[in-house]
């Protein structure tokens, strides 16, 4: 284990570990090395494990795909919460009809939930921006003008990037600042560290006490500080060491990967 910085008075033993999946999991299609047996370690202590991912291009079941085909680890579908759930969750009572700019796994999220979704900016009750890899001009024109038009604007998270091998991609919070940018109407979020999504996240939790293990403070660690949880910080993301050195109170916890999790566990 190296490089631990932790404050004092961190030692009180959770109920359950909450994970975010990219830049802590995995990095892009490649595992974090030792990802598995942390995973496997945990487990067999008795802790509750919960994966929670701002990535809404994934539904649950994918979520459990990846993790396995990635680090080995098999993990349960009633375990995942991703920003599309969260994002569905919140418009399930008004049941807007939705035009979506973001992928398939965030329609079918949006359709589990009763969501009739439209590809007519102008019948759109609502827009939903995700991550859109197939982003085109005409779509995010139609985003632009049913959010003129008058229609509700969501966002899935507001996650400017996400760590690849090659460096950071624009994330889903790159294309809602489009929209913002192309509107000057301000989204309403639903992912982490939302209200939307630490719902989902603390129905999964129970009772009890929570550490949060992610790679952005303002996503993953905001929703733990939120929430009254530890924040365990890896390194293997998008928050760099330097960072760590030049601003105070980034996390409770500073680990290089959570590999190193495990041992720091009460």
């Amino acid at each position: 284990m190296t490089g631990v910085v932790a404050t004092p008075g961190t030692s009180a033993k959770p109920t359950a570990i909450v994970f975010d999946l990219d830049g802590v999991l995995y990095v892009d299609h490649q595992g974090v090395p030792g990802a598995a047996e942390a995973l496997s370690d945990l487990t067999q202590r008795g802790y509750r494990t919960v994966f929670a991912t701002n990535n809404s291009t994934k539904t649950p079941e994918a979520v459990c795909q990846d993790i396995a085909e990635r680090t080995g680890f098999t993990v349960n579908r009633d375990a995942v919460v991703t920003s599309g759930m969260a994002t569905a969750r919140y418009l399930a009572s008004e049941a807007p009809r939705c035009f979506v700019l973001g992928p398939p796994a965030l329609d079918a999220s949006l359709r589990a939930e009763g969501i009739d979704v439209t590809t007519d900016w102008r019948s759109a009750e609502a827009v939903v921006v995700g991550l859109d890899r197939d982003l085109s001009y005409r779509r995010l024109a139609d985003a632009v003008l049913a959010v003129g038009a008058g229609a509700r604007f969501v966002a899935t998270n507001v996650d400017s990037t996400y760590p690849t091998p090659e460096g950071l991609y624009p994330g889903g919070g790159a294309i809602a600042a489009a929209v913002q940018e192309a509107t000057g109407a301000a989204p309403e979020v639903c992912g982490k560290p939302y209200q939307p999504m630490r719902s989902l996240v603390r129905s999964l939790i129970g009772e009890g006490s929570a550490w949060v293990v992610g790679d952005r403070p303002e996503t993953d660690l905001a929703m733990a500080q939120a929430e009254g949880w530890l924040r365990v910080l890896v390194l293997t993301g998008v928050t760099t060491r330097r960072e760590v050195e030049s601003v105070t109170d980034l996390a409770d916890i500073t680990i290089e990967s959570v590999a190193d999790l495990p041992a720091i566990l009460p």
